[in-house]
């Protein structure tokens, strides 16, 4: 059959939009790992010089570790269900994820992928044995041992803080307030060797799937995020726990601002630290937005920061918020770069509010002050219409 030149040429064109159009790139593997209770300031990544964490700290090092990631409830179950659904608590109620609910994992089982969720990280492993890298796979650890007691934590991580009496640690004595823990403030060095340990094994846990993605070869596609359903106290404020330490619930940076690290050669940053503030309700969005799908479409108030993650600028018209919001029982909270918001039973107290680059300890509380009504106005404004807009 005769060919102009013509077609010929167009021809020859097409051919590398096609090759370009089949050469995407798949979409990546997912490994999320979730700790429950656990605090930025318990990662060596985050300035820790007691606990041991090389695995989680080199993900840091050679990925991109968030400053300031916020938990929307500090609660280990309403925390986890924020990350994977997108939801509120004020959507989530107090049962947390319900069969309504569109958790990540059916939204990725949905585009293809294989997906496992366990509390085990031996079964971690075995799933990740058993990929072949045909199909993209999504592994979901929920790592729930930095919750007292403390049970179950191997010996040889005991071991290894057997002599430590962490002296810089907050030896403040039980605050009158504090509720949950309080046996734990009464022997906290004993107590500190086992959170340590505990951190130390869920590095250990994280560095063992590592090397099985390595051994796979699939770590170019391979997108591995650490994170966690709260924070905790652990002595500080004589408190002890997450937000259920005290009563009333607190909602403290040690129990709401929680580590968030990603991990995903060629696609993400070496040592990049971004300093916007991104929420629990930011993940799902997030991960789907890396997984090339779109988020469930239902009424989610989170943001996909993927431009963050990637070190990509983010679009001039589409600027990067300035407040995150929680809530957990009677207590909301809005926290922006420089100030903290806590409101109690619908404002009307007991409430707090901090001026953070003055008071980064959280310890002169300004709610009674008039020259901050503004500020509190402001925020309290924002709180009333996340509440109203997100709690259906």
């Amino acid at each position: 059959m005769f060919v102009s030149r013509r077609h010929f040429f167009l021809g020859s064109l097409a051919l590398p939009l096609l090759a370009a159009k089949k050469a995407a790139p798949p979409p990546p593997n997912i490994v999320l790992v979730i700790a429950d209770q656990l605090p930025c300031w318990m990662l060596g990544a985050y300035g820790n010089k007691e606990v041991r964490t090389p695995a989680i700290d080199l993900l840091a090092r050679s990925g991109t570790r968030f400053l300031d990631n916020f938990a929307c409830a500090p609660s280990p179950e309403l925390g986890r269900a924020t990350l994977l659904t997108g939801r509120t608590p004020m959507q989530l109620g107090e049962s947390g994820i319900s069969a309504a609910d569109v958790p990540l994992e059916k939204v990725l089982a949905g585009a293809g992928y294989r997906c496992r969720t366990t509390g085990d990280m031996a079964d971690a492993g075995k799933f990740l044995d058993s990929q072949s890298g045909a199909a993209p796979f999504f592994l979901n650890v929920n790592d729930t041992s930095l919750r007292a007691p403390y049970d179950g934590i191997p010996q040889k991580f005991l071991d290894m803080y057997a002599a430590r009496n962490f002296p810089d640690y907050s030896v403040e004595p039980a605050a009158p307030e504090a509720r949950q823990g309080k046996e734990m403030l009464a022997g906290r060095v004993a107590a500190w060797r086992k959170v340590a340990a505990g951190v130390s094994a869920l590095d250990d846990g994280v560095g063992s799937l590592v090397s099985k993605i390595h051994g796979k070869q699939l770590v170019d596609r391979t997108l591995i995020v650490v994170t966690a359903t709260c924070g905790a106290l652990l002595g500080r404020r004589g408190l002890w726990g997450d937000g259920d330490a005290s009563d009333p619930v607190n909602m403290f940076d040690e129990v709401v601002k929680t580590p968030l690290i990603w991990n995903w050669p060629g696609q993400v940053p070496t040592q990049a630290t971004p300093v916007e503030l991104v929420s629990a309700y930011d993940l799902l969005p997030t991960l789907c937005a890396a997984a090339g799908i779109a988020a469930p479409s239902r009424n989610l108030c989170g943001r996909s920061y993927l431009s963050l993650a990637t070190g990509k600028p983010l679009p001039k018209k589409q600027r990067w918020r300035t407040t995150v919001l929680g809530r957990y029982k009677n207590t909301d909270m809005a926290r922006e770069e420089r100030y903290k918001l806590v409101l109690r039973n619908e404002g009307k107290g007991p409430n707090e509010l901090y001026d953070l680059p003055a008071d980064p300890g959280e310890r002169t509380n300004q709610a009674a002050n008039d020259q901050y009504i503004t500020v509190k106005n402001s925020l309290g404004a924002e709180l009333a219409n996340w509440k109203r807009q997100y709690s259906t």
